[in-house]
């Protein structure tokens, strides 16, 4: 299988996400939605289920493999012989979802040779859409999930490019992002080593991929992950990362994170 072009796609995904974020505003604003524990104690609800079945209906033309936390599993026999693939969380930030927060996303990327080449995360509450695409960088834009994306043009011409980083500016504190609902004793180990080193030290938490897109954006310099996450959590935000110039890579080796591996566990990373 030859590898297809990703400004061909960019549309398709970003559409996929805004029809999934109003899918997932459906239940949102209801009164009442129930709750479900998977086999991992991760909390599933009627939105993830339902942005699942729109994601896969509008990428299944693609004939592109999709890989989704909601999905059924496959197995890495036959995983493995896909040179590019689908990785998709319909509701990333499910626990931030139940809170009633707003800070949970819709996930898509493009993986090719184990690499992001094209993310969107969509934020349904406050209508963020966040895409980059290989060749193309890294934008920002307000789309409502009615939106009517004709072409690149006009997506581009309501979008703002991120900034490529400039340096953390002085006399600003070094922002350091974490999770809200997943923090752990080496994270806080992390922020106290920061602090004793470089002085002045922020440190903010935020729901799902935001955190990723907080540093994408330069409103965080630092997002050390030093606890469990999926391929599907962290692959769509990568693209946007990389291609407003940040770097994701795994703790212990300083290379980047790499998708579609036998393993869907992703090792701790950091984004800077």
């Amino acid at each position: 299988m030859s590898l297809s072009d990703p400004q061909a796609y960019l549309l398709t995904a970003v559409h996929a996400a805004l029809h999934a974020g109003r899918a997932i505003l459906d239940v949102y604003e209801t009164e009442n939605f129930d709750v479900e524990m998977k086999s991992d104690d991760s909390p599933l609800t009627r939105a993830d289920r339902q942005a699942h079945a729109v994601i896969q209906a509008a990428l299944e033309p693609t004939e592109v493999p999709i890989l989704s936390e909601e999905g059924k599993a496959i197995d890495y026999s036959e995983r493995s012989a896909w040179p590019e693939l689908w990785i998709v969380d319909p509701l990333d930030g499910t626990k931030e979802f139940i809170k009633r927060n707003g800070e949970f996303t819709v996930n898509i990327a493009l993986v090719q040779d184990h690499l992001p080449v094209l993310g969107v995360i969509y934020v349904p509450v406050t209508q963020t859409c966040y895409w980059a695409c290989a060749g193309l960088g890294a934008w920002r834009c307000q789309l409502p999930p009615d939106a009517a994306i004709a072409d690149l043009d006009s997506l581009r011409a309501q979008s703002v490019e991120l900034p490529q980083p400039m340096g953390i500016p002085s006399p600003r504190a070094l922002v350091i992002v974490g999770s809200r609902s997943h923090a752990t004793p080496e994270l806080e180990a992390f922020v106290a080593d920061m602090r004793q080193h470089y002085g002045a030290v922020d440190f903010t938490a935020a729901g799902s991929s935001l955190k990723i897109c907080r540093v994408a954006e330069g409103s965080a310099d630092i997002y050390p992950r030093l606890g469990p996450t999926m391929e599907w959590d962290t692959a769509a935000g990568q693209a946007i990362a990389e291609m407003a110039g940040k770097s994701v890579t795994v703790w212990e080796t300083g290379e980047r994170l790499r998708y579609n591996r036998e393993e869907l566990l992703n090792p701790w990373f950091i984004v800077r």
